[in-house]
């Protein structure tokens, strides 16, 4: 498959009217950073079902002197979501949908905002209602409902009609509105709009902030107005993950970001050499065991945690880890998590900013929950903590959620730089290694996306963990690696559940770069 092919700046989304907003802000000069921060406002209003302005945001940049910072832009659990709180309700585990899911601080806004400001740094001169024209526009105006959209078939279906105001704003004569039918917010507009002339910041601390709040009030939320006013998106150091010719970068905790390291590197410890061969897709799923097991023994909010991240990327772990995989036998593997729904989006410009950026509100249209003043969509990305006091994820106000998010970075040592990433909740990691490993390997751009994937998920009936296929592999794979001891389903040709993923590479000699974004989803690479 031919990789599109550009001579200074491009953008990759899950959905076109995303791309061509990215590329208008490129056009008018602004950078890779602003690109994407007009291309998330876009895609936070035309795919509801995957993400929305009420929900989280990661961000990795790598700027123009190579140096790659990260964005922290997750919201707490706010200052009425207690374990007491929800035992009271009659609650043993935080419901999935409703008011009572839409217990964090959504901070994807902070993040723009922090975003915004390194952008600046680097010469962008964009003001905030041109990068925001587009969103406005297509809430306030409406536009198509993708076919993603339309496939969904949401978990807790019931649950989700019952939120507030979910059925009002994306149901039609009882049901979820279809491909192609229009869908209008004007509320979300007039947020959006609100925005633009006030400043970002108003989400927290102004006037979209009260409405909000308020509303959340009336929801029976248990985030206040006092969690909108503390919240600030952070800057972080990322995790880096050395190996030869090139480093890899993702987000600390509370992102599972390890998780895609410590995969990627046992699997260059495995010395495979052939994408799609027994050896790679065996090797990859055993080493996604290995990763799943630290992750879900040691990750949590960064202040519950007593393991250094950094340890388990330490080159003496990693070898004694990749020793321990039989390269011909299953081992047991942990119980993968849920399933999410997310998306990834990457900017790369003529001055070699490179943006690799996660936006989600965790399961399909998160908790359900539409605030009326504003339009905005509550994300269930709570429902990562526990409630046992004794867990490492304990539900306290204040405290992060786990995350599933990881948008990725590559820096190659010919001075490639590579931005990628995938939705796919839990899955990520497995995703992000098999991209890039195939990559790696010798495979264009476009093969490594478009390649047959798997997911090692849990099995939706036995509740095991199984080997989720899809159809292109070679039926002589499927059976070795049954013999192997790899209990196998296998699903469509090209299905959501493998995730969209997406990857853009600029090359230092030339500056031109390749893109390209999921055939699964629909979206693809705009630029100039």
């Amino acid at each position: 498959m031919e990789t599109p092919v550009f001579g200074h700046a491009a953008v990759a989304a899950p959905h076109h009217l995303a791309c061509e907003t990215g590329q208008r802000i490129l056009v008018q000069g602004g950078n890779a950073i602003e690109a994407m921060i007009a291309m998330a406002a876009t895609i936070g209003v035309v795919y509801p079902h995957n993400n929305s302005l009420g929900g989280d945001g990661f961000w990795l940049v790598t700027d123009t002197r190579r140096q790659v910072r990260a964005i922290q832009a997750c919201g707490p659990a706010g200052a009425g979501a207690t374990i007491r709180a929800y035992r009271d309700l009659g609650h043993d585990e935080i419901p999935s949908r409703g008011a009572l899911a839409a217990l964090t601080v959504p901070g994807a806004i902070g993040g723009w905002q922090v975003a915004a400001d390194m952008a600046r740094a680097f010469g962008g001169r964009l003001p905030l209602p041109v990068l925001l024209e587009d969103a406005i526009r297509h809430a306030r105006d409406g536009f198509p409902v993708s076919p993603s959209q339309g496939r969904v078939e949401p978990r807790e279906f019931e649950e989700l009609r019952a939120a507030s105001g979910f059925a009002a704003q994306f149901m039609a004569d009882g049901k979820p509105l279809a491909p192609g039918e229009r869908l209008l917010q004007p509320a979300l507009a007039g947020l959006l709009d609100q925005l633009g002339h006030a400043g970002l910041d108003d989400f927290y601390r102004g006037d979209a902030a009260r409405e909000i709040a308020a509303d959340l009030d009336r929801a029976g939320s248990f985030v206040t107005r006092d969690d909108l006013r503390c919240y600030q998106a952070r800057l972080r150091e990322p995790l880096s993950l050395p190996l030869p010719g090139v480093t890899l970068f993702n987000l600390p905790p509370p992102s599972q970001g390890i998780s895609t390291l410590i995969i990627l590197g046992l699997l260059d410890r495995l010395a495979i050499r052939r994408a799609g061969s027994f050896e790679h897709i065996h090797g990859l799923v055993e080493a996604s065991k290995r990763a799943t097991a630290v992750r879900n023994r040691i990750l949590a909010d960064p202040v519950m945690m007593t393991a250094d991240p950094a340890a388990f990327l330490a080159p003496a772990f990693l070898e004694r880890e990749a020793v321990a995989i039989s390269m011909s036998r299953a081992a047991p593997g942990p119980l993968p998590g849920p399933p999410g729904d997310t998306v990834w989006m990457g900017a790369v410009d003529d001055q070699g900013i490179a943006v690799s950026y996660i936006q989600s509100i965790f399961w399909d249209f998160g908790s359900g929950t539409v605030l009326p003043k504003t339009g905005l969509l509550m994300q269930n990305r709570g429902m990562a903590f526990s409630l046992d006091p004794r867990s490492l994820r304990a539900l306290a106000p204040g405290r992060l959620p786990f995350h599933t998010l990881n948008p990725a970075m590559a820096h190659f040592s010919d001075g490639r730089l590579m931005p990628f990433g995938t939705m796919g909740g839990d899955a990520q990691p497995q995703i992000l290694a098999q991209v890039f490993s195939r990559y790696r390997l010798g495979e264009g751009v476009a093969d490594a996306i478009d390649a047959p994937r798997f997911v090692f998920k849990r099995d939706s009936t036995s509740r095991h963990p199984i080997l989720f296929m899809e159809s292109r592999f070679d039926d002589a794979l499927y059976g070795a690696l049954e013999r192997a001891g790899h209990p196998i389903d296998i699903g469509a040709a090209y299905a959501d559940e493998f995730g969209h993923s997406g990857a853009l590479v600029r090359h230092a000699r030339d500056g031109r770069i390749e893109a390209m974004h999921d055939p699964r989803a629909d979206g693809g690479a705009s630029g100039l």
